[in-house]
């Protein structure tokens, strides 16, 4: 099992990146999220992987965290109708702070947001997933890496809410992620989800 490749960019899209390690390029499969965080073509990368080993292939899924790959594997393993495929789809459509909230708060309505997720999956999710999630204690930074996160806390639970009202409002995940965080950082701490929403709309 491959846990994780540090490499050189030889390729970058939105889901694949192609990785050279000591002379050797690795596909490897990522979600938006993570591809939006590598810096580009011919830096250095690390990333988190998770290997899928069927009779005729062996695919890659790498992630910017560890908890982002953590929670990929809960999902591929421990809900049935996930697969990586829609995994990878998931962790594109929303942050895993966000995904964690709204599984914790049984928030079917947001889940469904997501690629490939009906209500009855989205049902399962929250079921299989209630008690083994708990939100990320805070993002990482790690330059050296190539994969840069904020160093704004993801924990925030009115954060998370404003992201969400975005996206719901027809933002993509990264524009919503950016604006809830600059609301975040011109308001105060305890600034609620209809002043952030607000600011972040001005």
């Amino acid at each position: 099992m491959i846990a994780r490749i540090t490499g050189t960019i030889l390729e970058s899209n939105p889901l694949l990146v192609v990785i050279d390690c000591n002379g050797l390029g690795y596909e490897v499969n990522v979600p938006i999220t993570t591809s939006e965080k590598i810096a580009g073509i011919g830096t250095q990368c690390a990333l988190f992987t998770h290997s899928v080993y069927r009779e005729d292939t062996a695919t890659l899924y790498g992630f910017a965290t560890r908890e982002d790959r953590d929670f990929f594997r809960l999902l591929v393993e421990k809900v049935s109708g996930i697969g990586p495929k829609i995994g990878i789809s998931i962790l594109s459509r929303m942050p895993v702070s966000l995904l964690r909230s709204a599984i914790a708060n049984s928030d079917i309505a947001l889940l469904t947001k997501c690629p490939g997720i009906g209500k009855k999956t989205a049902e399962r999710v929250v079921i299989e997933l209630k008690d083994k999630v708990g939100l990320i204690s805070g993002a990482e930074t790690d330059s050296s890496n190539g994969v840069i996160t904020s160093n704004t806390s993801t924990t925030d639970d009115h954060f998370q809410d404003t992201v969400a009202s975005l996206i719901t409002l027809g933002y993509k995940l990264a524009e919503a992620d950016k604006l809830a965080r600059k609301a975040s950082q011109q308001l105060p701490a305890d600034a609620s989800v209809e002043e952030r929403l607000k600011k972040a709309l001005s």
